[in-house]
């Protein structure tokens, strides 16, 4: 067997292994959810003295929580959802597991005296099998990712709506009692 051969089908591996790097799924910076506003501003427009307000704002925010189904002081009891990250092999290990594997699996199937051109087909097809398995790993991956930032969004979504109907009773039910409600 030549040594330019060899050269060639090290060269196509790392070469295979190399254009799987390239294509790895890189994870997205997920920054914290928006925490929902449920600040509401008001002004005692009646003269109302502080002790009123205070009353008159946790009457407020029981009737808001009521009317609303959405109670701003159990926002963050929520359970945290646990995500486990297990490590992925290096980009490319797939590719060159697949032609060592390939390799070996070519020279002992070989005749006689042509192990080295049964390894160099056998690692050519290894680096191939792999570079598919890393390939779908890797749209797994993003398809997984996909469903996560579709169910945060949701969720996000979701929170936002509550909060402001929060807000719209909130609102409602200082204004009826003599606030000004900014």
């Amino acid at each position: 067997m030549k040594k330019s051969a060899i050269a060639l089908v090290l060269a196509g591996v790392f070469g295979a292994a190399a254009g799987i790097a390239g294509e790895a799924v890189q994870p997205t910076n997920a920054s914290a959810p928006a925490a929902a506003i449920t600040e509401v501003f008001f002004y005692p427009a009646g003269g109302q003295s502080p002790a009123q307000q205070d009353r008159d704002r946790y009457e407020c925010y029981l009737w808001a929580v009521k009317q609303s189904g959405f109670d701003p002081s159990q926002v963050n009891l929520q359970a945290p959802q646990r995500v486990v990250v297990s490590p992925a092999p290096p980009a490319g290990a797939t590719v060159a597991a697949g032609a060592v594997t390939g390799a070996a699996i070519g020279a002992a199937v070989s005749a006689p005296h042509n192990e080295g051109e049964g390894a160099i087909v056998g690692a050519m097809a290894g680096a191939v099998l792999g570079s598919a398995a890393a390939s779908s790993q890797q749209a797994q991956a993003a398809q997984v990712q996909s469903r996560y930032d579709a169910d945060a969004a949701a969720r996000e979504a979701r929170l936002a709506a509550e909060a402001g109907a929060y807000r719209r009773a909130m609102s409602a039910c200082l204004e009826g009692r003599g606030y000004t409600v900014q």
